[in-house]
């Protein structure tokens, strides 16, 4: 089997040892991924651009994300992101986990990790 990584350049990957995205038996994992901004809809819209960015990169998109996790320090800051979520997946919703949890900095709003299908 084939194992494609897909890197972003973010300043975490070198630091803790990881890439942005993993492609491997027919998958696309893309790491929890935290966007730039100050609030957790400007993280939300970023890190959702960075996350189409590693599906494109890995041959997949919004459409076939299966699985979502929404990570968060204060869960009251989530339904603010739900509209562009929304937008983000449309008619193909993913199974969704929303975690309220520390992050890797306390700037960190909201993380986002998806698995998708890399479509034939």
């Amino acid at each position: 089997m084939t194992i494609k990584r897909i890197h972003s350049g973010g300043e975490f990957e070198p630091k803790v040892g990881y890439c942005r995205a993993v492609v491997a038996g027919g998958w696309v994992h893309v790491a929890g991924t935290v966007g730039h901004g100050t609030t957790a809809v400007e993280q939300c819209r970023s890190a959702l651009e960075i996350i189409g960015k590693a599906l494109a990169d890995a041959g997949s998109d919004f459409a076939h994300v299966v699985r979502v996790t929404y990570m968060l320090p204060d869960r009251s800051e989530f339904d603010a992101c739900w509209p562009m979520l929304r937008d983000a997946f449309g008619e193909n919703p993913p199974a969704a986990t929303m975690i309220e949890c520390g992050l890797i900095t306390p700037e960190d709003r909201i993380e986002i990790e998806v698995t998708a299908l890399v479509p034939d």
